[in-house]
């Protein structure tokens, strides 16, 4: 697969939320969105603003004009880390319902029967889907403080590094819904996804480009849960059984 195919693959996920049948599984998803936003961004802005009155206060009369510049970039930098952290924290309060909705979309997209809905069951899969996501944050975590540190070190190449990093680490997070649905562990997920890397980083960018668009952040979560599967049924499914791990 190529860098476009992943990019198609999510895109795909705008008219699969829309599917009947799927609706009622992405609308836990977006709620959770919408809830973590609105309190998020309202308390970030208004702190954003506090600090950079705070920080102007302490400016000479001559250089007041700094505070033209200040916000801008200060509000730039503020919707990059806040997607990051926003999209750790909606996908460890969603994740049971994450996999509920990957597993209906596979099953929409293979011609399956869905399965009748069993609330039980989400919350019986609990504990083993916060599980799979702590294996995620293990996984995360040095790379992120390692490629967070090449960004500075390194301005210019450092941030397209770091790009790409958050990219692959999107494409991670949302496919590996399918994989777990399959009982597929989290190393042989990866082992499979670094053998479509390009697909996977043009999947990741389309997320991340997305999660810093205001009200679009909101339905990045479900669109990609889906796109992610429809991946999965269209060419990594093929991929896994023709290569199963050992």
């Amino acid at each position: 697969m190529t860098f476009t195919d992943g990019v198609k693959f999510f895109l795909s996920g705008f008219s699969l939320i829309q599917t009947k049948g799927l609706k009622r599984f992405v609308l836990v998803p977006l709620i959770v969105n919408f809830i973590l936003f609105s309190f998020a961004i309202g308390y970030l802005l208004t702190e954003l603003g506090l600090h950079i009155d705070w920080l102007i206060s302490y400016l000479p009369s001559w250089l007041t004009w700094l505070g033209t510049l200040i916000y801008p970039i200060a509000l730039l930098i503020l919707l990059f880390l806040f997607s990051l952290f926003f999209t750790t924290a909606a996908n460890w309060l969603a994740a049971p319902f994450n996999g509920v909705l990957a597993e209906r979309v596979e099953q929409h997209l293979s011609g399956q029967t869905p399965d009748k809905d069993n609330f039980v069951a989400i919350i019986k899969a609990i504990p083993h889907t916060l599980l799979r996501e702590w294996k995620k944050l293990v996984y995360f975590i040095p790379r992120f403080i390692g490629y967070f540190l090449v960004g500075l070190i390194l301005p210019g190449l450092g941030q397209i590094i770091w790009f790409l990093f958050i990219a692959w680490v999107l494409a991670v997070q949302y496919c590996d819904y399918a994989f777990d649905n399959n009982k597929y562990s989290f190393d042989y997920m990866r082992h499979v996804l670094r053998q479509n890397k390009s697909a996977c980083f043009g999947f990741g960018s389309m997320i991340s480009i997305f999660t810093m668009v205001p009200i679009l952040n909101l339905l990045v979560m479900p669109v990609a849960i889906c796109g992610a599967t429809a991946m999965w049924v269209e060419h990594l499914k093929q991929q896994v059984e023709s290569s199963p791990p050992n």
